[in-house]
């Protein structure tokens, strides 16, 4: 659909929302681009909004027959003019899954996104960045100075879970009001869970940042002997080499370098737990996914994941791969395997898209 289109579909709405899509991936989702793309379609069954793309090949991951207006990408150099770009279209309220969105002139009610803090207490910028914008990256978090601006650009501030709004007011890191749409796990039905007497799989799926402590899952299968690590995400040839040199002689771990959804699920329902050694997070959707699933997790000891699990993991020493071991061998115990699952599942139920999208919904009808 062209922009004049998509704006005069709009002039006959009730609002005219934007809900900015172009941190949808088009290889394998990530944190963000699943985040977007869940998001997206639980809030349009209930608002009929304009996707902001940036590449043609978002269009498939968004819902059918939707308005979208394709713009700038979020790395260019016009990202801080946005508002000015979108101006012209007279939306109502914007929606942005990041906060990297301009703000400076715009003429209508903003909605940012901030995830966690995790860059200020880990500053090694993402791998896959150019040069210039790594430096950039690193300028940026220093303080929190430029963070504080960007939020106090937009007329609501979004996170993910309580445990990073606490932190946010712990911070002051913005004067707006910050309201929690939390993230939720697929929905997976196609494949059937499978438990034998000892779990035979370990299934890891997130980056390779080094604050997701990787390293301390290898280390642990030292212990495992007779398991599987399964390394599910994409990774470099570098990063993949450093952790290939932790691998315990005669243990067995198998990278991927990215999974379908299907792939993903097929290999949580095979005889399988999930497993997370992460030192730092803002929610932690494979967790959740897995325990929807009523699949077991062997998890870190950090506020945020016992605010997504509760009872339905098992806690680890974020420093001890002989702990992380130890809590993947106490799930080899039918019983508590159970127990752990039962109690999982049912505190996962309470995280759906269609709650996320329903306060997000309630947002947006505030500033409009």
């Amino acid at each position: 659909m062209s922009p004049i289109n998509a704006q005069r579909m709009l002039q006959s709405t009730e609002m005219n929302v934007f809900f900015d899509a172009r941190y949808i991936r088009t290889d394998f989702h990530d944190g963000i681009s699943r985040y977007s793309t869940e998001l997206a379609k639980a809030l349009y069954r209930h608002l009929k909004v304009t996707f902001l793309i940036c590449d043609p090949a978002q269009i498939q991951f968004l819902p059918k027959k939707a308005a979208y207006l394709q713009i700038h990408r979020p790395d260019s150099i016009k990202e801080p003019f946005t508002a000015k770009v979108l101006n012209k279209y007279q939306p109502d309220v914007v929606f942005s899954p990041l906060q990297t969105m301009g703000s400076a002139g715009r003429n209508y009610k903003l909605i940012l996104t901030l995830h966690d803090m995790i860059y200020y207490r880990h500053r090694t910028p993402p791998r896959q960045l150019s040069p210039v914008l790594k430096l950039g990256w690193r300028a940026f978090h220093l303080s929190y100075g430029p963070q504080r601006l960007a939020l106090n650009g937009a007329d609501i501030v979004a996170t993910v879970s309580q445990t990073v709004q606490r932190e946010f007011q712990q911070h002051k890191l913005t004067k707006r009001p910050i309201i929690v749409i939390p993230n939720a796990p697929q929905r997976f039905h196609t494949h059937k869970v499978t438990h034998k007497n000892t779990i035979k799989n370990i299934v890891y799926m997130g980056s390779f940042m080094p604050y997701k402590n990787v390293e301390t899952l290898i280390k642990a299968m030292e212990w495992l002997p007779g398991k599987t690590l399964h390394l599910l995400s994409k990774i470099d040839p570098q990063r993949r080499h450093e952790l290939t040199a932790l691998i315990p002689s005669g243990s067995d771990v198998r990278f991927y370098g990215g999974v379908t959804d299907d792939e993903y699920e097929a290999l949580l329902a095979d005889n399988a737990l999930l497993a997370t050694a992460s030192k730092d997070e803002g929610y932690g959707i494979p967790i959740a996914e897995a325990l929807s699933m009523g699949v077991p997790a062997v998890v870190s000891d950090i506020p945020i994941f016992h605010e997504v699990a509760a009872s339905g993991a098992v806690y680890a020493n974020v420093k001890s791969p002989k702990s992380f071991a130890e809590g993947i061998l106490s799930l080899d115990t039918p019983d508590k395997r159970q127990e752990v699952i039962k109690q999982g599942s049912q505190h996962i139920a309470s995280f759906t898209w269609d709650r996320s999208a329903r306060t997000l919904l309630a947002a947006i009808k505030s500033l409009a």
